[in-house]
C-alpha cells in the first residue's frame, strides 16, 4: 500500500514535529525507499525559523544576539557545501544499505510495522552513537567529522556546520541492520536522527529536568562541544543520552564550556573548514618514522603518538581558562553584512536547485553547484580578508552575470532580473575599483 501524501509538503506541525522526532509510524511509514520524503530538504523552512527564533529570544534575555555573523555564516556554509554531493548522487549511506539488503538480507520485517518502526529507531541511534565515537577516536575520521567542532561559538547554525565526506564512513555502522530492515523504514530514521540533533545545538535551553537521564538534551551536547578536559570525547549520543551511560562516555555539564577545536584554525574559509586536519595528518605521517607508527597516526586517536596510548594524553590537552574569547573577523559590519546579504541571495539560488534539480540538465547543475563553491569561498576570503579577496569577489560577480546571460542561473522572482543585473554590475565596478588599486599598490601581493 503506497502512501499518496509522501511527497506532498509537510505542515507547520508535521514540520515542528518532524524537528524533535515526534512523528508517528503510521504517518512516517512508507513501502518503497522513492516514497520517503527528503525530510531534511523540507525543514530548511524551520532551521531557519528557529534560527531566527533563537537569535529573538538571545537578545531578549541577554541583550545581544545569540552568536557572531561570521561563525554562523561559515557554519551555514559548510551545510550548504556538506550537501552539494546530494545534486549527484544517491548518499552513500542509501546506496551501500540498498546493496547490502538485495543481496544479503536474513530477514524482511514488515515496513507498515510499528515494531519495526520503533526497532530501527533504536538500531539507527545505536549505530549513530558507535560512528559518533568512532568520529572522534580514529584519526582519518575525525578530520572528516572536526569540521562540525570548528565553531567556536554554539548555536543553532552550529549544527549546520557539517563535513562534506563523513558520510563516506558512517554508512558502516549501519550496514547491520540491512540485514533485516526495509531500506526505507531506515530512510526515514537515517533523517529523523540527524533532525533531533538540530535542536540540542542551543545556550538558550537549560535543563530539562528528568528528560536529562534519558535523551540527549541541550546540556549534553554542550559539554560534547567543549575543548575544556572535562568534555574532551564525551556525550557521542545521537537522540538517547543512555548510550553513553552505558558505555561510560557520559559527562554532565559542570564548569563553563569554551567551545571548538583544541588547537583552533582561525579562519572562516570553507575548504580550509572542511580539510585542514587532513593537511596535518598528511604532514605528521611522513613526519613519523616506522610503519607502523605511519598506520597508527591514520588509525588512532587524533591525540596520538609513539608511546602514547592510543586516544593520546588528557593533559597535552591545552588547558581552558574559561575567558577565552572566540576568534571573530576583522572585516568591517558593513563587510559582513555585505556578506550575509550574497550568502541570502545564494540560499535562494541553493533551494532553487534542489527544488528543480529534476528538471535541470547536468550541465546546469553543475555550473550552478560551482557557483555555489566560489560564493561560498569567495565569502571566506572576504571574512579573513585575504589578499586576493577582492579579485575573487570580482570573478564571482562577472561568472553570475555570465551564468544569468546563458540561462543556468535565475532570480527567484523573473521580474528582478533586471534589478539583479544592475546589482551585480555595482558590486563588479566596485571590486573591481578595489582590485586594481590593490594590484597598483602591492602588485605581488
Amino acid at each position: 500500500m503506497k502512501n499518496p501524501e509522501a511527497q506532498q509538503d509537510v505542515s507547520v506541525s508535521q514540520g515542528i514535529r518532524m524537528m524533535f522526532y515526534m512523528m508517528k509510524p503510521n504517518e512516517t511509514s512508507f513501502e518503497t525507499l522513492e516514497e520517503v520524503p527528503d525530510y531534511v530538504q523540507k525543514a530548511t523552512p524551520f532551521f531557519i525559523s528557529l534560527i531566527l527564533l533563537e537569535l529573538v529570544v538571545s537578545w531578549i534575555h541577554k541583550g545581544k544576539p545569540s552568536g557572531p555573523l561570521d561563525d554562523a555564516l561559515t557554519s551555514m556554509s559548510a551545510g550548504v557545501l556538506s550537501r552539494l554531493p546530494g545534486l549527484f548522487f544517491r548518499s552513500i549511506e542509501l546506496t551501500s544499505y540498498i546493496y547490502i539488503w538485495e543481496n544479503y538480507r536474513l530477514i524482511s520485517l514488515p515496513w507498515d510495522s510499528p515494531w519495526t518502526w520503533y526497532l530501527t529507531f533504536l538500531g539507527v541511534d545505536f549505530g549513530y552513537y558507535w560512528f559518533h565515537r568512532m568520529a572522534h577516536e580514529v584519526n582519518i575520521m575525525w578530520a572528516a567529522h572536526q569540521t562540525h567542532h570548528s565553531s567556536e561559538d554554539y548555536n543553532l547554525s552550529t549544527a549546520l556546520r557539517q563535513s562534506v565526506f563523513q558520510l563516506y564512513t558512517s554508512w558502516i555502522f549501519y550496514s547491520p541492520l540491512a540485514l533485516f530492515i526495509p531500506p526505507s523504514v531506515y530512510a526515514v530514521h537515517l533523517q529523523f536522527n540527524l533532525l533531533y540533533q538540530f535542536w540540542i545545538h542551543t545556550k538558550v535551553i537549560d535543563n530539562l529536568g528528568p528528560l536529562e537521564l534519558i535523551l540527549n538534551t541541550p546540556s549534553h551536547h554542550r559539554v560534547h562541544h567543549g575543548r575544556n578536559r572535562y568534555c574532551v570525547d564525551k556525550n557521542f549520543a545521537g537522540t538517547l543520552i543512555i548510550w553513553d551511560r552505558i558505555f561510560g562516555t557520559f559527562e554532565a555539564e559542570k564548569e563553563k564550556v569554551v567551545y571548538g577545536l583544541t588547537h583552533p584554525i582561525n579562519s572562516f574559509e570553507p575548504f580550509k573548514v572542511q580539510f585542514h586536519h587532513l593537511l596535518t595528518m598528511w604532514t605528521t605521517f611522513w613526519a613519523t618514522p616506522g610503519f607502523f607508527n605511519k598506520f597508527s597516526v591514520i588509525f588512532k586517536g587524533p591525540g596520538w603518538g609513539p608511546g602514547k596510548p592510543r586516544l593520546g594524553l588528557n593533559e597535552e590537552i591545552p588547558e581552558v581558562k574559561g575567558k577565552e574569547v572566540p576568534f571573530s573577523s576583522s572585516a568591517s559590519r558593513l563587510l559582513q553584512t555585505y556578506a550575509v546579504v550574497q550568502f541570502a541571495l545564494l540560499l535562494t539560488f541553493y533551494e532553487d536547485t534542489y527544488t528543480d534539480k529534476a528538471a535541470l540538465s547536468q550541465v546546469t547543475l553543475l555550473l550552478r553547484a560551482c557557483f555555489i563553491i566560489l560564493t561560498l569561498t569567495s565569502i571566506g576570503f572576504l571574512l579573513d580578508q585575504r589578499p586576493k579577496a577582492a579579485v575573487l569577489e570580482t570573478l564571482r560577480c562577472l561568472v553570475f552575470l555570465m551564468l544569468c546571460r546563458l540561462g543556468h542561473l535565475k532570480p527567484f522572482i523573473p521580474s528582478l532580473s533586471f534589478a539583479f543585473e544592475i546589482f551585480f554590475s555595482i558590486c563588479i565596478a566596485f571590486w573591481g575599483v578595489r582590485s586594481m588599486k590593490q594590484l597598483v599598490s602591492d602588485p605581488w601581493k
